[in-house]
């Protein structure tokens, strides 16, 4: 399988590594707030079209490997998530 996407008229591979700390880096996230999260992220990344790839949650951050289609700008998703 080509690491390439394909849209009507173009040919894509837009990949970002991003990572969601809590304010003062305060370890919150453990438990239901961890599931919550993640069921969040993955719903959110859903709903703009994109492909999660790694999603990993410590207990004071969190890291998302996601690709974004073209039509979505990365400042639009990452907006999406934090809000």
């Amino acid at each position: 399988m080509s690491r390439f996407k394909k849209l009507s008229q173009t040919i894509w591979h837009c990949q970002y590594h991003i990572v969601f700390v809590p304010k003062y880096r305060f370890e919150i996230l453990i438990g239901e707030v961890a599931i919550e999260t993640e069921r969040c992220i993955r719903a959110f990344a859903e709903q703009q079209e994109a492909e999660i790839i790694e999603l990993s949650i410590q207990i004071d951050h969190v890291h998302l490997l996601v690709s974004v289609p073209p039509k979505v700008s990365i400042s639009n998703f990452v907006g999406t998530l934090k809000g």
